[in-house]
């Protein structure tokens, strides 16, 4: 037998040890699910070369990891059966990185930057040495499948220096066990093993068993208690990803789901999908019947869970999906994803880029097939989530073809349901160029504006944008199937056909010139209000209307603004006027009657006021407008 040998690890590896223990992982616990991850990773080894090499073949069923804890020893060992090691893959595997990268990669880790070589991350890789984050002596006891020599200890302090000599050890597989430092002894408790196992390892396809002493009735002596130590399996294996789609029963589903969200609904909808090709995972997602509390909260992170292996890597990968579809719950799991050395981040952007292109059409998908199908469950999903799903818009989120198709809007054609931009322009009249919205603050106030009037007329609908986001919306969203999104509180509109221009040509010239006068009058007594006062082209039964210019913010932005707590520039609106309304003949005629009538700056502000109110804003002066009013009311 081989005496006990000493060794100092490289400089390199020594640096690198330091940044595990005191910088590269944000949580201690990660050191089990390393330790776990590295034990399945021998098994499946195992397993491989068992296809060729028969003599290592033996029963799955008894392939299996253990951990154990010494309250009296403050120890804990991770055991497994898996390959196993040699003195000299010892040596070669915990020394790793000091023989792979050295002093580049190094580097690489003190900047922060990403390593490219997944291979860091083996069965004895910088998954390991987390374990001196907790503990200050570390021991590997190993036994190589299929070699008939002795077993190899391994023994560190993690202080530069590890001893390595020939040991015993009864069969193939590893045991690694930490003397746990005086502040780490958390890590012994039954409880906090098995939320670490619960949280990280549920789904690793071995069991992880542990021995559980509990207070039991004794069979042979009636009425007293004993202690009894079983061995219990701590994780469910249960990686339900992996089964067939027929193979999953609903109540399976929901089970799984409510696990993975911490929601005591049941999902709307199940995406079961597997990829295959360049980039191999798969995936089960599920749509929520409702929205989380936390949905529109900035740091609301939990989403798809990201797993490789079946080992769990985090449930806040945001690179998995876009922010629009953060509500989206389930599963993601590959078996070749690369990762970082701390397996907290991922290290190769253009992997994810192809899952993240997959799932977000897979899902796309499934909404669109939803809302052709069974459109009342659609607006039941869309009630819950249709302003997130808008935000993709905004943001410049990818397949915005499929996003366009997935959108409703309430509008004036429909009192109670909303409608898709395809059900509008199929319903468009033949006259009819644009796709018509009004934006506002609320559908009682955008239904009662005065703005439809011409619109109803001529039976044109009129789409309703009611939420924040639908300011931003429209910005993106500028065109659907070749029919421009046109704003009814913007610009001046002009839908009139070539014969309607031809037939009213000369009653609006004939009205330009009779209220000419009377539009300069208004225009002076409220040039600190307004931009413009012109007539107007959408009015049929209301005195008046405030539009905004046709690049100039209108009332709704600004309310979002000043509500954002965000400076808004004073912007004066255009007041547009009806000349075939009672009001404006009137005041057309006590111009004509007398330019210098005091009652003319009166029904000015009146007009304005009245327009104020309309479009939802408030009244400059609300004290003179209803002084105005009540002499308006009490005059003969």
């Amino acid at each position: 037998m081989a005496a006990k040998r000493t060794k100092k690890f490289k400089t390199e590896v020594q640096q690198l040890l330091d940044l595990v223990i005191h910088s590269l992982y944000s949580k201690k616990e990660i050191f089990l699910r390393e330790l776990i991850s590295n034990a399945s990773d021998a098994i499946d080894r195992l397993r491989f070369e068992a296809l060729t090499d028969h003599s290592l073949k033996r029963g799955e069923g008894e392939y299996r990891i253990k951990i154990s804890t010494d309250a009296r020893a403050k120890t804990i060992t991770i055991s497994d059966n898996g390959i196993g090691m040699t003195a000299d893959e010892v040596e070669s595997n915990i020394g790793t990185i000091a023989n792979s990268g050295t002093r580049n990669y190094l580097e690489q880790l003190k900047s922060g930057e990403t390593a490219n070589d997944a291979e860091f991350i083996g069965q004895f890789g910088v998954g390991f040495y987390s374990s001196f984050m907790v503990a200050d002596l570390v021991t590997v006891l190993t036994r190589r499948a299929g070699d008939s020599h002795t077993a190899v200890r391994w023994t560190s302090k993690g202080d530069g220096n590890y001893t390595i000599e020939d040991a015993e050890r009864e069969g193939n597989g590893t045991d690694i066990t930490l003397h746990l430092r005086d502040d780490m002894h958390m890590f012994l408790e039954e409880w906090q093993i098995r939320q670490i196992v619960k949280d990280y390892s549920d789904y690793i396809a071995f069991p992880i068993v542990m021995d559980i002493t509990r207070q039991k009735k004794s069979e042979i002596q009636d009425g007293e208690e004993v202690e009894v130590t079983e061995e219990e399996t701590l994780n469910s294996m249960k990686a339900i990803w992996k089964k067939a789609k027929n193979e999953i029963g609903p109540d399976e589903h929901n089970e799984f789901y409510r696990h993975i969200s911490h929601d005591y609904t049941d999902p709307l909808k199940v995406i079961h999908y597997i990829a295959e090709g360049a980039t191999e995972f798969r995936a089960l997602l599920y749509i929520p019947a409702q929205a989380p509390f936390d949905l529109f909260l900035p740091d609301s992170g939990k989403g798809v869970h990201l797993y490789v292996k079946n080992v769990f890597i985090t449930d806040n990968c945001e690179d998995l999906l876009p922010r629009n579809l953060r509500f989206v719950r389930g599963v993601v799991d590959s078996s070749d994803l690369p990762l970082n050395v701390s397996r907290e981040m991922l290290q190769d952007d253009a992997i994810i880029r192809r899952i993240r292109k997959n799932i977000v059409g897979k899902v796309l998908n499934t909404l669109v097939e939803l809302k052709d199908g069974d459109f009342d469950t659609y607006l039941k999903f869309y009630a819950q989530f249709g302003s997130t799903l808008k935000e993709g818009f905004h943001f410049g989120a990818e397949k915005q073809e499929q996003l366009r198709e997935l959108v409703l809007f309430h509008s004036s054609g429909e009192e109670d349901r909303p409608v898709s931009l395809r059900e509008y322009v199929n319903r468009m009249p033949e006259a009819q160029k644009d796709i018509y919205y009004l934006t506002g603050e609320n559908l009682d106030a955008v239904r009662q504006s005065p703005l439809l009037e011409v619109f109803r007329s001529k039976g044109y609908e009129v789409l309703f944008l009611v939420d924040v986001v639908d300011e931003w919306v429209v910005q993106a969203l500028s065109e659907y199937d070749g029919k421009k999104l046109t704003a009814i509180h913007r610009g001046d509109l002009d839908l009139d056909s070539e014969d309607e221009k031809k037939e009213r040509k000369e009653q609006r010239e004939a009205s330009r010139k009779d209220y000419k006068e009377l539009l300069e009058s208004l225009q002076k007594q409220l040039e600190a209000e307004v931009k413009e006062v012109r007539l107007s082209k959408r009015l049929t039964d209301s005195a008046c209307c405030l539009v905004a210019d046709k690049s100039g913010m209108d009332a709704n932005m600004e309310r979002i603004m000043r509500a954002m707590n965000q400076d808004v520039p004073v912007t004066k609106r255009i007041l547009e006027v009806n000349p075939d309304h009672p009001v404006l003949k009137r005041m057309k005629d006590l111009l004509a009657a007398n330019k210098d009538d005091p009652r003319l700056k009166d029904f000015a502000d009146l007009l304005y006021g009245q327009a104020l109110i309309t479009e939802g804003s408030p009244v400059k002066d609300a004290l003179r407008f209803t002084k105005l009013v009540s002499e308006l009311m009490s005059s003969e």
